[in-house]
């Protein structure tokens, strides 16, 4: 069963939510892909507010994501966006039990 993690941010100001939102189309959501994940798709909630979303194959992928690749990729991200510039980031995971498109 496909295994989503899910990254939401916010920022006080909109240099550095544009800032973050580059750094993740020019790199990161790649990395994540590369640690694992088999899609990654970041979407603008709000003017300051965006979700960086992965699904991974299941729930095993997902865990061995978070023991080797995730906790350089946080750093990474930690140190270029602390909340000291504005950023408060929340995470949340789940199965997907359905999925429908056309």
């Amino acid at each position: 069963m496909t295994f989503e993690y899910t990254v939401t941010a916010e920022f006080d100001h909109a240099a550095v939510a544009a800032e973050w939102a580059a750094w993740l189309r020019d790199g990161h959501l790649q990395e994540v892909l590369d640690g694992g994940a088999r899609e990654a798709v970041l979407v603008q909630l709000a003017p300051l507010r965006f979700q960086a979303r992965y699904a991974f194959a299941d729930a095993a992928a997902f865990a061995k994501y978070e023991q080797e690749s995730a906790p350089k990729l946080r750093a990474e991200g930690l140190a270029k966006f602390p909340p000291s510039r504005g950023v408060s980031m929340s995470r949340s995971t789940g199965e997907v039990h359905a999925r429908l498109s056309r």
